[in-house]
């Protein structure tokens, strides 16, 4: 049985591979130019047409996420976003990160900063199923990067540390929070 896996894994890898193969779709963001990575090794870039979109997945075939898609493969943490969750991730549009003091992005993806970014990324988080009616109940979340982030609820809505939900997508494991604003973990002292 094991050998059946890892056969159909082979000719899924191959089949992804070929499928592949011609196309070339590069995108840049607004005024942020950064490089989504044409290496898409792992399990975090396996598909199949049958289940449904992982949290990884619905932030590359947006067209709103590139910056935060190249982001995630800058500090590599891909794989960590296609495991079984159930994961809540927040994730910020390319409107938000350029609305980050110039040059922070492209500071923050160099090789030398991969763990400063890796604990950005993770800040945006949370183990569970999350949805804005179970958000609006609690007061704080712990976050994937082991700290804590608070909510509030403005106008019937919950707020995450100061980002608006602006959409909600159900994913193969979890769900995805489209927010208007880039989390930034606190400073330790």
């Amino acid at each position: 049985m094991k050998t059946i896996k890892q056969l159909f894994i082979v000719f899924a890898l191959i089949a992804l591979v070929y499928s592949c193969k011609n196309e070339n779709k590069e995108t840049a963001t607004p005024s942020i130019d950064i490089e989504i990575s044409k290496e898409q090794t792992g399990q975090a870039f396996i598909k199949d047409d049958g289940s449904t979109p992982n949290c990884l997945q619905i932030a590359i075939d947006s067209p709103d996420h590139k910056t935060l898609v190249a982001a995630v493969q800058a500090a590599e943490v891909e794989n960590a976003l296609v495991n079984v969750g159930p994961l809540t991730v927040f994730a910020p549009t390319d409107a938000a990160f350029t609305a980050l003091p110039e040059g922070t992005v492209e500071n923050l993806v160099k090789p030398e900063n991969k763990a400063a970014l890796a604990n950005i990324l993770k800040y945006h988080v949370t183990p569970g199923n999350l949805n804005e009616s179970i958000l609006k109940k609690l007061p704080k979340l712990g976050q994937a990067n082991n700290q804590y982030i608070q909510i509030e609820v403005v106008d019937g809505k919950p707020v995450i540390g100061g980002a608006n939900i602006i959409a909600s997508v159900k994913a193969g494991n979890g769900i995805v929070h489209v927010i208007d604003k880039v989390l930034l973990p606190p400073t330790k002292e």
